[in-house]
Protein backbone atom coordinates (compact mmCIF):
# COMPACT_ATOMS: atom_id res chain seq x y z
CA UNK A 1 0.00 0.00 0.00
CA UNK A 2 2.67 2.34 0.68
CA UNK A 3 4.03 2.51 -3.16
CA UNK A 4 -0.05 2.50 -4.02
CA UNK A 5 0.45 6.13 -1.72
CA UNK A 6 3.54 7.34 -3.23
CA UNK A 7 2.57 6.61 -7.27
CA UNK A 8 -0.67 8.36 -6.35
CA UNK A 9 1.27 11.45 -4.69
CA UNK A 10 3.69 11.51 -7.79
CA UNK A 11 1.14 11.52 -10.32
CA UNK A 12 -0.77 14.04 -8.52
CA UNK A 13 1.93 16.28 -7.88
CA UNK A 14 3.22 15.88 -11.08
CA UNK A 15 0.02 16.35 -12.91
CA UNK A 16 -0.69 20.03 -11.03
CA UNK A 17 2.66 20.92 -11.13
CA UNK A 18 3.03 20.74 -14.78
CA UNK A 19 -0.39 22.24 -15.77
CA UNK A 20 0.34 24.87 -13.34
CA UNK A 21 3.76 25.79 -14.58
CA UNK A 22 1.81 25.67 -17.88
CA UNK A 23 -0.33 29.17 -17.02
CA UNK A 24 2.75 30.58 -16.70
CA UNK A 25 5.13 29.05 -19.50
CA UNK A 26 2.92 28.11 -22.62
CA UNK A 27 4.45 24.62 -23.22
CA UNK A 28 1.27 22.92 -24.14
CA UNK A 29 -0.90 24.11 -26.23
CA UNK A 30 -4.65 23.82 -26.74
CA UNK A 31 -7.40 25.65 -28.61
CA UNK A 32 -9.15 28.08 -26.89
CA UNK A 33 -12.81 26.91 -25.53
CA UNK A 34 -16.04 27.75 -27.21
CA UNK A 35 -19.64 28.34 -26.31
CA UNK A 36 -20.48 28.33 -22.14
CA UNK A 37 -17.04 27.29 -21.69
CA UNK A 38 -15.52 29.62 -23.41
CA UNK A 39 -17.57 32.20 -21.96
CA UNK A 40 -16.22 31.22 -18.39
CA UNK A 41 -12.61 31.19 -19.33
CA UNK A 42 -12.78 34.35 -20.51
CA UNK A 43 -14.32 35.76 -17.46
CA UNK A 44 -11.56 34.07 -15.91
CA UNK A 45 -8.96 35.94 -18.06
CA UNK A 46 -10.55 39.66 -17.42
CA UNK A 47 -10.42 38.79 -14.03
CA UNK A 48 -6.75 39.30 -14.51
CA UNK A 49 -5.25 37.71 -10.74
CA UNK A 50 -7.62 34.56 -11.08
CA UNK A 51 -5.68 32.74 -13.83
CA UNK A 52 -2.24 33.48 -11.89
CA UNK A 53 -3.12 32.46 -8.66
CA UNK A 54 -4.87 29.06 -10.02
CA UNK A 55 -1.29 28.60 -11.83
CA UNK A 56 0.54 29.55 -8.46
CA UNK A 57 -1.12 26.75 -6.03
CA UNK A 58 -1.62 24.57 -8.90
CA UNK A 59 2.58 24.81 -9.26
CA UNK A 60 3.21 25.16 -5.35
CA UNK A 61 0.62 22.13 -4.37
CA UNK A 62 2.34 19.81 -6.71
CA UNK A 63 5.68 20.92 -5.79
CA UNK A 64 4.83 19.71 -2.35
CA UNK A 65 3.60 16.84 -3.15
CA UNK A 66 6.32 15.56 -5.26
CA UNK A 67 8.47 16.65 -2.70
CA UNK A 68 6.94 15.25 -0.04
CA UNK A 69 6.58 18.53 1.83
CA UNK A 70 3.39 20.50 3.34
CA UNK A 71 1.40 17.36 1.83
CA UNK A 72 -1.68 17.91 3.79
CA UNK A 73 -2.08 21.99 3.15
CA UNK A 74 -1.41 20.83 -0.47
CA UNK A 75 -4.38 17.77 -0.69
CA UNK A 76 -6.68 20.52 1.14
CA UNK A 77 -5.91 23.25 -1.48
CA UNK A 78 -5.95 21.01 -4.30
CA UNK A 79 -9.43 19.33 -3.34
CA UNK A 80 -11.06 22.83 -3.99
CA UNK A 81 -9.15 22.93 -7.61
CA UNK A 82 -10.19 19.69 -8.63
CA UNK A 83 -14.20 19.86 -7.05
CA UNK A 84 -13.90 22.76 -9.71
CA UNK A 85 -12.52 20.95 -12.08
CA UNK A 86 -14.74 18.13 -11.58
CA UNK A 87 -17.56 20.39 -11.47
CA UNK A 88 -16.81 22.53 -14.67
CA UNK A 89 -17.00 19.24 -16.38
CA UNK A 90 -20.02 18.05 -15.13
CA UNK A 91 -21.87 21.37 -15.96
CA UNK A 92 -20.36 23.57 -18.28
CA UNK A 93 -17.65 20.81 -20.51
CA UNK A 94 -18.06 17.25 -19.96
CA UNK A 95 -14.93 16.51 -22.60
CA UNK A 96 -12.48 16.36 -19.49
CA UNK A 97 -14.48 15.30 -16.93
CA UNK A 98 -12.71 11.66 -17.44
CA UNK A 99 -9.51 13.15 -16.12
CA UNK A 100 -10.95 15.32 -13.58
CA UNK A 101 -12.97 11.92 -12.05
CA UNK A 102 -9.64 10.59 -12.29
CA UNK A 103 -7.10 13.90 -10.36
CA UNK A 104 -10.23 13.80 -7.77
CA UNK A 105 -10.52 10.27 -7.22
CA UNK A 106 -6.08 10.32 -6.83
CA UNK A 107 -7.23 13.48 -4.66
CA UNK A 108 -9.42 11.60 -1.75
CA UNK A 109 -7.15 8.75 -2.16
CA UNK A 110 -4.52 10.64 -0.42
CA UNK A 111 -6.56 12.24 1.96
CA UNK A 112 -8.12 9.08 3.03
CA UNK A 113 -4.51 7.70 3.18
CA UNK A 114 -3.29 10.74 5.32
CA UNK A 115 -6.25 10.61 7.57
CA UNK A 116 -4.42 10.60 10.78
CA UNK A 117 -2.67 13.56 10.19
CA UNK A 118 -5.87 15.53 9.83
CA UNK A 119 -7.06 14.76 13.18
CA UNK A 120 -5.74 17.60 14.86
CA UNK A 121 -8.19 19.77 12.62
CA UNK A 122 -10.84 17.69 14.79
CA UNK A 123 -9.53 18.59 17.96
CA UNK A 124 -6.85 21.46 17.98
CA UNK A 125 -6.13 21.93 21.13
CA UNK A 126 -5.01 18.14 22.07
CA UNK A 127 -1.52 17.66 22.17
CA UNK A 128 0.64 14.87 20.70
Amino acid sequence: MKYVVLVSRILLGLAFFVFGLNQFLHFITMPPPTGDAGEFFNGMVKARYFLPMLGFFQTACGLALLTNRFVIPALIILFAINLNIVLFHVFVEPGGLGMGIFLMALNLFLIYNYRDHFMHMKNPTAHH
